[in-house]
């Protein structure tokens, strides 16, 4: 669980600030002008502001100097209602951004959740999820709140400034060119802060995405890690991933804490020095008092968004990041997608063939080679193949390259003789489907679990489809468990055995009917009987559809028609068991390595309780699936 590598096959430019904001865009749409009332009602917030100095001026020059008391009531007046309304535009400013913001949101996350799914196995296979996690949640509520705020904030803060800027100017020039000189060692710290903030900004969030792996990988994996007393050495690893990201965290505070000390300190500065000439100005009658009081309120007023330029800056800063991992996904290469032109088949036959079959993976060095070396191999319609070979030698990849969880790198796999990268992947898989040795459930019932691949069927034929797979597949616990098959399986099906939930597996491969069946040593966990109760009833099934199976067991070769023998990435041999017991060496030697391995696992995998009938088990196990 050591810290890995984040964004691995980044796909998107560094761009500067402004353009990798500016890609947001999209995703604003229909929101913008939500956003853009947003800003106008907090310019005129701060419009209204910066007009309260004005009406001082009016009052310390004209009822004040005159002795005038009754003048300054309605004066006063002004003062309060350019207050409320200020007040108000900053009320309406707030209620303008939170609905708009939050769908823009949820527009981003459906789009990356539909990347995710659309993007290949390969990209999985390289990316830490706790990475995808906090892309997902983290960095677009970040994005969320700078659109909301940030962004209204700084355009119409640097506004505020300008139009600021140039009242003190009108008011006396002198007095606005010392203030205005005395604030440009501000823009020269915030150009140096952006690019040391940037790097920090990048690497903390980063490090948050190896936290949450961590965590995750934790979590899925906490029965090694107490079944072998390991709790500690993980606390320790995740504590030093933890201190790697507080520490960037106190570098990126420095950082902000730097900049504030300019911020505060210039402005104050220059009202200072501002102060002293100011005086000097009036007491020699170049301006009057009442121009001096508003020159300093209209100074006041421009406090806050000077200083929260700062704040702003880094909020930019830190959204910039998180729009560049937001997109470094949206930009990932999916290369495995559907034809311009795509075939359709009305009714497959289920024909599989593989010719001259190479592939290897991404990252796999050249001097390796390919992992799979010219495989041929022709499935016939109906016809039920095992695919045996030792351990690494490619069974579980050539499977995966049915329905294009992975793309050939040379060669071809057809379906009735149609390529099938020919067909839509959608359409590619409803006529194949599979069933792999490592079991995975979603957080929901044993209902939809099961009918995961018939999103079709409901009312009385979805029962049907579903009782007849729980029953070829030995599923039978699934009644008993506390809400039937209504009752949730929890994260990944961890609530049930391991026998169990390839049980599950097994049924909605079965479930969802395809011309085509693909089956990664789908009984690996089952104990003999239960599996030999299986593969009674899977035989029913095999009768009339095409099956490519993995067989880690010699009990799964005889489901078989045919055996092929999977030898350094080819197909060495084509037969039946016994022809290849007679004729292969090497299949012997497979054979008897599978044997060596069945004799020496004589209780059941996930329980620890020897070979034999389970349903007692399996009840015992319901009762507590959901708790």
């Amino acid at each position: 669980m050591s810290a890995i590598q984040p964004h691995p096959d980044s796909a998107s430019p560094r761009l500067g600030t402004v353009r990798a904001l500016w890609r947001l865009r999209t995703y604003v749409g229909r929101s913008a002008p939500a956003f853009a009332f947003s800003g106008l009602a907090a310019l005129l917030g701060q419009l209204i502001a910066l007009s309260i100095p004005q009406v001082l001026e009016s009052i310390v020059d004209g009822p004040l100097a005159d002795g005038d008391a009754d003048a300054i009531v309605p004066l006063a007046l002004l003062v309060f209602v350019l207050g409320t309304l200020e007040a108000l535009m900053y009320g309406l400013r707030r209620w303008l951004v939170v609905g708009p913001g939050t769908r823009v949101e949820s527009r981003m996350r459906n789009a990356l959740y539909a990347k995710l799914q659309d993007l290949p196995v390969s990209f999985h296979d390289r990316w830490p999820s706790g990475q995808l996690l906090s892309r997902a949640v983290s960095d677009l509520g970040l994005i969320r709140r700078w659109l909301s705020f940030g962004l209204v904030l700084t355009a119409v803060n640097l506004v505020t400034i300008i139009v600021g800027v140039g009242i003190l100017i009108s008011m006396n020039w002198m007095l606005g060119l010392v203030f205005l000189v005395c604030s440009l060692p501000l823009w020269i710290v915030g150009y140096l802060f952006e690019g040391r903030y940037s790097e920090m900004s990048r690497r903390s969030q980063d490090q948050a995405g190896d936290l949450a792996t961590a965590v995750e990988e934790s979590v899925h994996g906490i029965r090694v890690l107490k079944a072998f007393g390991r709790g500690k050495h993980a606390l320790s690893t995740f504590r030093a991933q933890a201190e790697s990201l507080r520490s960037t965290e106190i570098a990126k505070a420095r950082l902000d804490s730097n900049i504030w000390v300019w911020l505060i300190l210039v402005p104050a500065i220059a009202l200072a020095i501002c102060l002293v000439l100011g005086v000097w100005l009036a007491a020699n009658g170049v301006i009057t008092v009442g121009t001096l009081v508003a020159f300093f309120a209209t100074a006041t007023v421009l406090a806050w968004p000077i200083e929260s330029i700062g704040f702003l800056l880094a909020f930019s800063l830190d959204a910039r990041t998180a729009t560049d991992r937001f997109f470094e996904v949206l930009d990932s290469e999916n290369v495995i997608v559907d034809p311009e032109a795509p075939r359709v088949l009305g009714e497959p036959h289920g024909a599989l063939s593989f010719t001259g079959v190479h592939f290897r993976y991404q990252d796999s060095p050249d001097r390796f080679g390919d992992l799979l070396d010219g495989v041929d191999l022709d499935i016939r319609p109906g016809e039920t193949m095992a695919l045996v070979g030792l351990t690494g030698c490619g069974k579980t990849t050539l499977t995966a390259l049915t329905t294009r969880l992975y793309d050939v790198t040379a060669g071809s796999v057809t379906l009735d003789g149609v390529d099938v990268r020919a067909f839509t992947r959608e359409e590619l898989r409803r006529h194949i489907a599979m069933a792999f040795e490592d079991a995975t459930l979603f957080s929901a019932s044993v209902r939809e679990n099961v009918l995961l691949g018939r999103p079709e069927l409901d009312g009385d034929a979805a029962g049907e489809v579903l009782h007849e797979a729980l029953r070829i597949a030995q599923a039978g616990f699934a009644y008993d468990l506390p809400d039937g098959l209504d009752t949730k399986v929890g994260e990944e099906g961890m609530s049930l055995s391991g026998g169990q939930r390839q049980r599950l597996a097994l049924a909605r491969a079965v479930a969802a009917k395809p011309a085509v069946l693909v089956l990664d040593d789908p009984l690996s966990a089952l104990d003999v009987a239960t599996e030999a109760r299986v593969e009674a009833e899977l035989r029913s099934v095999l009768a009339s559809t095409t099956a490519l199976i993995v067989a880690h067991r010699p009990s799964t070769v005889m489901l078989a028609d045919r055996v092929a023998l999977l030898e350094s990435g080819r197909v060495t041999a084509v037969g039946t068991h016994s022809e290849l017991l007679r004729e292969s060496e090497h299949y012997r030697f497979v054979i008897s390595s599978l044997e060596d391995e069945a004799d020496a696992h004589p209780v059941r995998p996930e329980t620890g309780i020897p070979d034999g009938p389970d349903e007692d088990l399996d009840r015992q196990t319901a009762r507590g699936a959901a708790s």
